[in-house]
């Protein structure tokens, strides 16, 4: 009985060392745990894998290579489990932004029983992921066709973050993004890929380069009505919206079955005429008329719609609610107004607003010759289709004298054997009208003065220089205050038109009786004229408008006052301009005021992402050194202080951060005595800075006017006499300027 018990047992030794040798040469590392009791010079290789490290270990052998450990992303809720570790490296003689993503590693803790039993928590590397942006021509894609941007090379372009996407992801694994950003003729675009990890095989993958030119990141929706949401890519530039959306499809590959597929509407899901004219109607821009014939076929039941048509309908649902926003909502402009319905495939309606703005022309010719062929594909696409649509004839033949020439405009309409003899005489009418040969400026004879612009004292004048309404009797130099007021806007009636004036167009004849009738002060000649004191108060003296001066689209009144004020021409530079306006031309806006720590506690997620642009800024505009961004919690303990309002100003009812800059308070910032930029010794009125709901900058007085080159500061915040959106008033060289958000152009206008 003895013997066959030693025999068992030494065979079941054998059993045991047979497997540990086989586990030695395959797979060294599951039996890690002998290492507890072997000596140092006996302790198994664990088959070439790392071996399991602290993070402190971690950190210091990628700062011996050059590298540097960002920050852990948890992939689950306990951080000493499994995490997430991007590698940055640095940019040679660089100075702001220098660190760029190179490399992404997922550590979870070691299964070897001797480093499970060690005080210290070691992290054994489960696999990692070489990692670079996508090429700048990729980036750049969607701006080619609408704005001067020129194409991209193929250079990597570098990734500055890696975050996890918020709120629910679709299963299997967890999703990332990687992100970088880049300026364009427009903004900034942000650019990156999608990265997912499957944490049963272990696998990192980058599943999809995205870039977008709102600043938008990338986010998870439902939009197909299915059980798993798609992925929305935002590439819209200016009113032209531009959704990608993506669904996630099986693939054939076992590290990881699945990936991102793009809903494409071409092919046209299915083989029917109507449909497919639908679908022609949606690739080029007409969204809402194509939803509406998908819609009629549905409800008609012509065909059946299967899942990827109904995916495709989902998808021009999506971009038709943006454009319909778009042409139902009240626009500063008419300009504006007609390329918001043109988009929308409202050709009559466009062509209402065209014909009753004639004053306009120049400027809708502007944005017609600027269009980079889209409009010209909507309407060419709508006569494919509907061959006797007179309102799409008539743009077509718009589009053509802007954007080439009236004779190609002219000669197009020659080879339309199918426009009848009046519609050729109405669009020949039309084309004169874009060309300026027509106009017909209706004045609003009862309406009150609407009038805002920079005002100075004067004490000498030629009264012949000045236009009178009633030249019988002169202008008389008095004892009293005269002013001088360059018009920076006025209300003509109808709408608010702004410097230059280039299309206003006196007659030859009662030219003072014009200017009296379209400025409102025939009927209400009084104006404020505001004063700022040295201590920062307020002086309001009330003015009458005796003369009028109109030269190379400049608009100047000659203002008398009763009452005689300090002068205004010696201003200290610390204080605004003095400011001229009719009684009830302007609402101020007075947003809540608040410090950026108590915005924090509001909206957390606005500041993270707005205090790094805003050190960023003040770094790129000579203000502070160049250098790297501090984390977090020093920025929030250099800037929590500084004031902050918010209020929405773009119209997209989402909230811009404006941030008022001290020179006291960026000085403040600079640690050595005397070091502060001479910028912000010269400048020592308060400085502005906005930050749109995306954390971009949108309007700073850091740096001059991109179209004037003057240096400029935001004064206020108003609502002009009978107008929608709110708008900034702005100070420069030449006085004031009213500025309004563009959707087209992304910037303040």
């Amino acid at each position: 009985m003895l013997a066959f018990v030693i025999l068992s047992s030494s065979i079941g030794l054998l059993a045991l060392f047979a497997w540990i040798s086989i586990l030695l040469i395959f797979n060294p590392e599951k039996v890690g745990w002998l290492n507890i009791f072997l000596p140092e010079w006996a302790r198994v290789s664990l088959g070439g894998k790392e071996r399991p490290k602290t993070l402190k270990q971690i950190k210091e052998i990628l700062s011996q290579q050059g590298k540097i450990a960002g920050d852990i992303l948890p992939l689950s809720g306990d951080i000493t489990k499994s995490f997430l570790l991007p590698i940055f490296q640095e940019r040679a003689n660089c100075q702001s932004d220098c660190k760029y993503l190179v490399e992404i590693r997922v550590y979870d803790p070691p299964e070897d029983l001797e480093f499970q039993s060690k005080p210290e928590v070691h992290y054994s590397l489960t696999t990692q992921l070489a990692v670079e942006g996508p090429e700048e021509s990729f980036v750049v894609a969607p701006l080619l066709n609408a704005t001067t941007e020129t194409p991209g090379s193929n250079i990597a372009m570098p990734l500055n973050t890696i975050q996890r996407f918020e709120g629910e992801t679709p299963s299997p694994g967890i999703w990332f993004y990687l992100q970088g950003k880049r300026s364009s003729a427009t903004g900034i675009v942000t650019y990156g890929h999608i990265l997912q990890y499957n944490p049963e095989r272990s696998h990192l993958q980058l599943m999809l380069p995205w870039t977008s030119t709102t600043e938008q990141l990338p986010q998870w929706q439902q939009i197909t009505g299915s059980a798993t949401k798609e992925l929305i890519v935002n590439q819209t530039v200016g009113l032209e919206p531009q959704l990608r959306v993506y669904q996630i499809q099986p693939a054939k590959f076992v590290p990881n079955p699945i990936q991102l597929a793009e809903i494409s509407l071409q092919p046209p899901a299915l083989k029917n005429s109507a449909y497919e004219d639908a679908i022609l109607f949606a690739r080029t821009g007409l969204w809402t008329p194509a939803l509406e014939r998908l819609e009629s076929i549905k409800k008609q039941r012509q065909v059946k719609i299967t899942p990827a048509a109904q995916a495709q309908i989902d998808v021009i649902r999506l971009h038709s609610q943006l454009t319909k926003i778009q042409a139902e909502k009240t626009w500063a402009s008419p300009s504006q107004e007609v390329l918001a319905d043109l988009i929308d495939g409202r050709w009559q309606k466009a062509l209402q607003v065209f014909e009753a703005s004639p004053q306009n022309a120049q400027e809708i010719r502007t944005f017609l010759k600027s269009d980079g062929g889209r409009l010209w594909s909507r309407a060419e696409a709508t006569l494919q289709i509907q061959p006797n649509q007179k309102e799409a004839q008539a743009w077509s033949a718009l589009i053509l004298a802007a954007s080439q020439s009236p004779e190609r405009a002219n000669s197009w309409l020659k080879t339309q054997t199918k426009i009848p003899k009046d519609s050729l005489t109405y669009i020949q009418g039309l084309l004169d009208q874009l060309q300026g040969k027509v106009i017909k400026l209706e004045i609003p004879t009862s309406h009150s003065s609407q009038i805002v612009g920079a005002a100075k004292s004067i004490t000498q004048f030629n009264s012949t220089d000045w236009l009178q309404l009633d030249p019988t009797q002169p202008l008389q130099k008095t004892d009293n205050q005269w002013y001088e007021i360059e018009v920076t806007a006025f209300y003509d009636g109808k709408a608010w038109l702004p410097f230059p004036f280039n299309n206003l167009k006196p007659p030859e004849t009662s030219t003072a009786k014009f200017f009296w009738d379209i400025l409102g002060i025939k009927s209400d000649p009084t104006i404020q004229i505001v004063l700022w004191q040295p201590n920062g108060e307020q002086q309001t003296t009330l003015g009458t408008i005796k003369g009028v001066k109109f030269q190379n689209g400049a608009l100047r009144l000659l203002a008398h006052s009763e009452t005689v004020s300090p002068q205004t021409s010696n201003q200290p530079s610390n204080q605004p301009r003095t400011l001229a306006l009719s009684n009830t031309a302007l609402e101020w806006v007075q947003p809540s005021p608040m410090n950026i720590e108590e915005l924090l506690q509001q909206d957390p997620q606005a500041v993270k992402v707005m205090l790094p642009t805003l050190w960023r800024s003040l770094q790129q505009s000579g203000q502070l050194r160049a250098g790297n961004i501090p984390n977090f919690q020093e920025l929030r303990q250099k800037l929590g202080h500084w004031p902050v309002q918010v209020i929405d100003l773009t119209g997209n009812g989402k909230p811009e951060k404006i941030i008022t800059i001290s020179a006291e308070a960026i000085s403040s910032l600079i640690k050595t005595k005397g070091s502060a930029s001479e910028q912000t010794k010269n400048f020592p009125r308060p400085r502005t800075l906005i930050l749109s709901d995306t954390g971009s900058v949108i309007y700073t007085d850091f740096k001059a006017d991109i179209k004037s080159g003057q240096k400029q500061s935001m004064t206020a915040i108003a609502k002009l006499y009978q107008d929608q959106p709110l708008t900034l008033l702005v100070e420069n060289t030449n006085g004031y300027s009213i500025r309004r958000w563009s959707n087209k152009n992304q910037r303040f206008e």
